[in-house]
């Protein structure tokens, strides 16, 4: 996805609960090191910003860092989890790598992208297609906000959406009770034959 860097029109400032949690993720590195804390204060603008990085978000924190805006800005764009134009209040993330392909990403990202068409007047959802999430023995697997939701199908995805869109909760993880990555069907233990050869 090709990221387009936007301006908010209006100054950028930690509040003043992020600028403590700012503090305390500097603390972590030595002395001269600052700079090393970019990523975790990027994603704390981030948050402070409603889900996306402004130009006066990235101008702010390469001023609190000591850093040129490339340096800060190149950083912006190499990672997937910053975005830097607005994103609903839901922002989907469809993982579309080989096992979540093989397993019916596709129809679960058509059904994202119609569900947004058929009414998102408000704007409470955004979708893009990402590379690997991590959970391919849970696939297919969607990531909203913090979020995963894995082993899902067409029903479900759509339960989903019509459930965040209505204001539940939804449970996030495995959609059809799996326990971490244990097999689909219950637990393949392999037993010992009552009958071993001497050792």
């Amino acid at each position: 996805m090709k990221k387009q860097l936007t301006s908010q029109g209006k100054p950028f400032n930690f509040t003043r609960e992020n600028l403590q949690k700012a503090e305390i993720l500097i603390a972590r590195y030595p002395q001269g090191r600052q700079a090393s804390a970019l990523v975790p204060l990027l994603d704390l603008a981030q948050r402070q910003a409603s889900g996306w990085l402004p130009r006066e978000a990235i101008e702010y924190v390469a001023d609190y860092l000591k850093l040129s805006f490339m340096q800060v800005y190149e950083v912006a764009t190499f990672y997937s989890m910053f975005n830097l134009s607005p994103v609903g209040k839901y922002f989907i993330q469809v993982c579309t790598t080989t096992s979540c392909q093989l397993r019916g990403a596709q129809d679960i990202l058509k059904i994202c992208h119609d569900f947004i068409q058929q009414g998102n007047e408000d704007n409470f959802f955004s979708v893009c297609e990402v590379e690997c999430l991590a959970a391919c023995v849970n696939a297919p697997m969607v990531q909203i906000n913090d979020d995963y939701y894995e082993d899902l199908d067409a029903a479900r995805i759509t339960e989903i959406l019509l459930a965040l869109k209505a204001g539940k909760k939804v449970n996030p993880g495995s959609q059809i009770g799996r326990q971490g990555s244990a097999p689909e069907r219950g637990s393949k233990n392999i037993h010992k034959s009552k009958k071993e050869p001497p050792s």
